[in-house]
């Protein structure tokens, strides 16, 4: 499974709501992920494998007040909650589109996206799962039934940036389901590889891992 990245290019609605005491709820609302056409990364999403996932996303998370999203690009599938900047309250289906709504939460990397939006910078949204993809006949590159969504909205500074801004190391890097958690799966095979080897043969696999490990940087 590799990590998946896509920045929706169509723009947010800032929302900025005067509270009694003088401070301000910030909001962010607009198309957080789109489904059945090719994006810019060449990847089409079905809008069934979207659907069933936001089902679930709403279910696990939303209802229960944890859907949390981060500032930036974060490069593994987990949510790091040092990172958070926003909470996704709503999202649902229109047509193949999914719209949804977040609150931007008062923790340092917030307070940092409520300065952009007073400053009126340009900022958009990137959904972040797993999954696996494959070609279709058309040369692009389909995700399959097997799609986990980590968060619908992680807030980008920059939603017109090239594919690099998204595609790079973490997009490069296989992940895998281990025992309900998931792990890079380069890791995951060098651990196996340590914990199945024999005690007299202990430092020589030792070294094959660090060996490899540093041929692949």
């Amino acid at each position: 499974m590799k990590l998946i990245c896509e920045v929706v290019e169509d723009s947010l609605e800032f929302i900025a709501e005067a509270k009694e005491d003088g401070t301000k709820n910030y909001k962010i609302r607009g198309v957080f992920m789109q489904g059945e056409i090719k994006n810019r990364n060449n990847r089409i999403y079905p809008v069934q494998v979207l659907s069933e996932q936001v089902d679930k996303y709403k279910k696990n998370y939303i209802d229960k007040n944890r859907a949390y999203g981060e500032l930036g690009h974060p490069s593994g599938p987990t949510i790091n909650l040092e990172r958070v900047s926003h909470m996704i309250t709503d999202l649902y289906q229109d047509g193949n589109n999914f719209i949804g709504e977040a609150k931007i939460m008062d923790t340092p990397y917030g307070k940092i996206v409520k300065n952009l939006m007073d400053e009126g910078a340009s900022i958009g949204v990137s959904s972040r799962g797993m999954g696996s993809l494959k070609q279709n006949n058309g040369g692009s590159q389909v995700v399959q039934k097997d799609y986990h969504l980590a968060t619908a909205a992680d807030i980008v500074a920059d939603p017109s940036a090239p594919d690099a801004f998204v595609e790079g190391i973490m997009e490069g890097k296989e992940w895998i389901w281990d025992n309900g958690v998931l792990r890079e799966a380069q890791i995951a095979q060098y651990e196996k590889q340590i914990s199945t080897t024999s005690r007299e043969n202990l430092e020589e696999a030792k070294m094959q891992v660090f060996s490899d490990f540093i041929s692949k940087l």
